[in-house]
């Protein structure tokens, strides 16, 4: 599509920095307009913007050579000049300044890079590893029961959130601040853009007193004196590797935004006649000219009534001599903050597809319904309808993909079943259904709904093991002993006949009440063929199994880093939430969990003896080792002494470091936070294509192979493994699929997979947001997790939420940041409430000393303090502020006694 007009050397306003090269005199302010009459004499010249990208095959020639490198292109959500990709070496990420080094591409593509000169590298410092907030961890998924890993570095704990930043700060840094920081955009949904450290160009570091630092004087709330740091001073201080990109493999991100509409700055201009201005509310996404023709008719004349309507906008083109893409609108949502339209701008932006399916997929279902089992079928699998078998899961799910059973031998051992859903029965390899299915790849959870990756005749009919209804499952059958241990191993297909559905808290209620007769009122319907006692010695019997399990694989090494969730409650009416709760995980959902892991390792041992190059697997890489040592050095520091020489020893160091008092368990939570973002993420891979066995390992779980066999109705990935499972089983033939065929099928079920998560975390995010709104402030304790010279982060312990809390946005006299050795402090000298009242400080310092009882009182990492949630006006926009401290918190009596927790 040819523009003449777009091929303008345009700026737009509040382009971030990168590009000032190519601007007028006016800089970042100056509008389209401006451009043109400022530069008559330029006519006819065109000056790229960005460079051309390589060619194919000197890209193909680069790669192989080792002088490009290339990667998945992370932009950092709160300061969006700053990008990264992970290092081949395992080592820091390569950072890539600015929007021109960038080079059009956007966050998720995979890219390749060119490493700058070296002389062009920038100096990297960490202030304080912990205390930035683009430092994040994804939270477990609820319908994982399998939960191998509960820390995927790829989402963002907190949502909606505060950020600040100067606008005289979009020059290139000084001094990168070293951050593995996750694709989070959902502080930034409303809002401008935020600060990775706040005030980094604001740090100036002395050292007045033996091993302090000083980064300057007390800070008025008249003060804001820009000061320039002094590199050749600054504590840790190296040369980052800086690339700029060169060639886009492949587009990942959707190319799909969603934000307002806005009328050029300039309206002399001639694109004023023709093009409106798109304001994505992601701000890693450019700004996009969209032709006037796609706008509403009305737009020009009445633009304010546009102001606060969401409009999604797919970028189509991005010249090399343009600061904009190009874009055409695809859809009104609706009003910014209402949860629909967000929600629906949220599943486009991820490519999500949430369309009803076609009747072409339809007609692959049964047809004459109700469906029975053909008789035929039932001769072919075990019949096992007539066992004890049943389902656990949240009480409201309708998608029931597994179930248990549990049956004592006359010789003390127990056999015990997993029995999955044979949902590969029902999709025939190559038809529509299954280029469906294999192209949404998963379900997506939202707080409100499912958009699921099958028809709900699938989902929660035909596949769904409902209870007392005959259904196909694909089981894995142990002889075990009380402790766990496997005698014998039987898989195959078979035909269950469920006799109830258990909910986590009826199995959780059983578990409890050991020798009580749980009244059946309060229990879900059961089988006339099976009693309420029968199902309830079961599920003790799978719980003490599931315990022994659980214990010898955490003596084995495994790893688990258990991170606040949270659970909302919603009208049903109106459907916004009426309050919302950390979920608490027990022993019920324990036992699942038990029990899904021995069958997803069981089935990958299974597959992978058959079909050693045609396997899929899930792996999971260890953590990146400089992330992980500086996080080891941080905690030297702090006094807390941390093995991390394998998964099981870190696991111990968190486990056994605490005591069970309230501030102990805090510093836990921030403590697995901390510790969550060194983690790589899990993957799906083909055997066939990795060479070396020992990169097939899962390091949070501690073992050589692993899979996911255990939600085919919810993931394409375990479709595919059962699939090679039956094949492996003599019931179909061998796959005839090539490893690198496979290996895209996985790449592909990776990102989806990915895309879910930030989905799902930005649906918490919104629904948190409105619930500040509607039910706000909101209070809570909160621990530090970070402190900046301006500012510090907390973990916001009622709602697992981590907020950055801003000095200038509390009622202060003034604040001082300083360092002692490494350590980080921020001291507040807060206004007095009464004219005649002495000021306070606020000491919030671990462990307490006697200085405490003086003025003299800081605020640093692991401080317990109490915190206001509060909205913004800005939509789906909540701040943190620290709530005025009471007798004891000034004090700095945060623990109920002064001494430190016992190891």
């Amino acid at each position: 599509m040819n523009h003449p007009d777009y091929k303008l050397n345009l700026r737009p306003p509040g382009t971030p920095r990168g590009v000032s090269s190519v601007v007028g005199p006016h800089g970042a302010g100056a509008s389209p307009g401006d451009k043109k009459s400022k530069n008559k004499s330029m006519r006819g010249k065109k000056k790229s913007i960005f460079e051309p990208y390589m060619s194919k095959e000197d890209v193909s020639e680069g790669l192989k050579r080792g002088t490009l490198i290339q990667g998945v292109l992370r932009i950092n959500p709160k300061k969006f000049h700053e990008a990264f990709i992970p290092s081949p070496d395992g080592d820091r990420d390569i950072f890539i300044d600015g929007v021109v080094a960038r080079n059009r591409a956007l966050n998720g593509d995979l890219v390749v890079v060119k490493l700058l000169p070296e002389d062009q590298w920038k100096p990297r410092v960490t202030l304080s590893l912990p205390g930035v907030l683009g430092l994040q961890a994804i939270k477990s998924e609820s319908n994982d029961k399998e939960t191998e890993v509960t820390y995927e570095a790829d989402i963002s704990g907190e949502c909606c959130g505060h950020q600040q930043q100067s606008p005289k700060n979009c020059n290139s840094p000084d001094v990168i601040i070293e951050a593995q920081f996750d694709d989070s955009d959902s502080e930034d949904r409303h809002g401008n853009t935020g600060v990775l450290v706040d005030g980094v160009k604001k740090l100036t570091l002395r050292t007045p007193d033996k091993g302090r630092e000083d980064s300057s004087a007390p800070v008025t709330k008249d003060e804001n004196t820009p000061m320039s740091p002094n590199t050749r001073t600054l504590p840790e201080k190296s040369l980052q590797k800086s690339a700029k990109v060169v060639y886009i493999l492949e587009k990942k991100h959707s190319r799909a935004a969603t934000g307002i509409l806005k009328p050029l700055a300039d309206k002399n201009g001639d694109l004023f006649k023709k093009y409106a201005l798109f304001s994505p509310s992601d701000h890693r996404v450019p700004r996009i000219y969209v032709p006037l023709k796609d706008c509403p008719q009305d737009f020009m004349t009445r633009p304010r009534d546009y102001a606060s309507t969401l409009f999604i906008c797919r970028i189509i083109d991005w010249k090399e001599d343009c600061n904009f893409a190009l874009g055409q609108l695809a859809k009104s949502l609706g009003q910014a903050g209402e949860i629909e339209p967000e929600t629906e701008g949220i599943l486009t932006e991820y490519g999500v597809d949430f369309s009803d399916f076609s009747s072409e997929v339809l007609e692959c279902l049964p047809q004459s319904l109700p469906w029975t089992i053909p008789p035929d079928e039932l001769t072919k699998r075990k019949d096992l309808r007539k066992d004890c078998i049943f389902t656990i899961d949240p009480s409201t799910a309708r998608d029931l993909d597994d179930a248990l059973s549990c049956r004592p031998l006359t010789d003390g051992t127990f056999e015990v079943g997993v029995h999955i859903a044979d949902v590969s029965h029902f999709i025939p390899e190559g038809s529509s259904l299954d280029k469906v299915a294999a192209e949404r790849a998963t379900s997506v959870y939202l707080v409100q709904k499912v958009v699921p990756m099958l028809p709900r005749l699938l989902c929660e009919e035909l596949c769904s093991l409902n209870p007392m209804t005959d259904k196909l499952t694909f089981s894995v059958i142990w002889k075990l002993t009380p402790e766990g241990k496997i005698l014998e191993e039987w898989f195959g297909r078979t035909v269950i006949r469920s006799c109830t559905k258990l909910s986590y808290d009826h199995a959780q209620s059983m578990i409890e009440n050991p020798t009580e007769k749980i009244p059946e009122e309060e229990l879900p319907p059961i089988s006339p063929e099976h009693s309420p006692e029968e199902v309830h010695q079961a599920v003790l019997n799978l719980h003490s199994i599931a315990k022994q399990l659980r214990k010898q694989r955490f003596v084995d090494g495994a790893l688990r880093l258990d991170q606040l969730k949270l659970a909302f409650t919603l009208d049903h009416e109106t459907g916004m939430p009426q309050g919302c709760h950390i979920y608490e995980y027990r022993d019920s959902n324990k036992l699942v969990e038990e029990f899904m892991l021995l069958a997803n390792m069981a089935v990958a041992h299974k597959i992978f003896s058959t079909f050693p190059e045609q396997a899929l697997l899930r792996r999971h890489p260890p953590p990146q080792t400089k992330m992980l040592s500086d996080l080891v050095e941080f905690c030297d520091q702090m006094g807390l002494s941390m093995d991390v020489s394998s998964a099981g020893a870190l696991n111990k160091s968190l486990t056994k470091t605490f005591g069970d008092d309230k501030y102990s368990l805090a510093r836990k939570e921030v403590l697995t936070n901390m510790y969550s973002r060194p983690m790589q993420m899990a993957l799906y891979f083909c055997s066939g294509m990795l060479q070396d066995q020992a990169q097939f390992r899962h390091y949070a779980l501690n073992v050589p192979l692993y899979t996911h066999f255990t939600s085919p109705i919810r993931r394409f990935a375990d479709v595919i493994v059962h699939r090679l499972l039956a094949a492996a089983l003599g019931y179909s033939e061998q796959p005839d699929v090539e490893p690198d065929t496979l290996q895209k099928q996985a790449d592909h079920c990776n990102d989806r997979r990915m895309a879910s998560k930030r989905v799902q975390e930005l649906s918490i995010g919104l629904f948190f947001a409105v619930l500040v709104k509607e039910s706000g402030p909101l209070e809570s304790e909160a621990m530090v997790m970070g402190v900046l010279n301006q500012a510090f982060d907390v973990l916001v312990l009622r709602f697992g939420v981590q907020k950055r809390i801003y000095c200038n946005a509390l009622a202060l006299r003034s604040y001082h940041f300083q360092k002692v050795g490494k350590k980080p402090e921020l001291t507040l000298l807060w206004e007095p409430d009464d004219l005649e009242e002495e000021p306070i400080q606020q000491v919030l310092t671990y462990p307490v000393l006697s200085l405490c009882l003086a003025l003299l009182q800081v605020i640093t990492i692991f401080s317990l303090v109490d915190v206001v949630l509060q909205a913004e006006a800005t939509a789906l926009k909540y701040s943190a502020v620290l709530k005025r401290p009471g007798p004891e918190r000034s004090l700095g009596l945060e623990k109920e006694s002064g001494e430190e927790p016992e190891d």
